[in-house]
């Protein structure tokens, strides 16, 4: 079977758009493991453990994943926390890499 120049296009644009939704269905704890250890291990470690000599919290911790909420965690890698080392992140990362960062640090908890 030929197919027209045009049917051949369409073919091409509906696999583009396949493989976009597949690259943006990837689990957001992947891309936030990047981002991740872009900007937050230096201080957090790769493990995301923390450091007991920064006063950093262990996010692989049960106690510290139940009591800290999404929107806590949201507020404090966009504005900081006062009083600590913790810099805001709110002009460097946008609102999909947050979310992306929290996912991430979710997965950390231990099992």
């Amino acid at each position: 079977m030929k197919l027209s120049t045009s049917s051949k296009c369409l073919l091409i644009v509906a696999g583009l758009l396949v493989s976009a939704l597949t690259f943006r269905a990837a689990s957001p704890a992947a891309n936030g493991s990047a981002i991740f250890k872009e900007n937050c291990a230096m201080c957090h470690g790769d493990d995301g453990k923390g450091s007991a000599a920064m006063k950093t919290p262990d996010f692989t911790s049960s106690k510290w994943q139940a009591s800290t909420t999404n929107k806590t965690m949201r507020d404090v890698i966009k504005n900081g926390k006062k009083g600590t080392g913790m810099m805001a992140f709110g002009n460097k990362l946008k609102d999909d890499d947050v979310s992306a960062v929290i996912a991430y640090i979710r997965s950390l908890k231990k099992k």
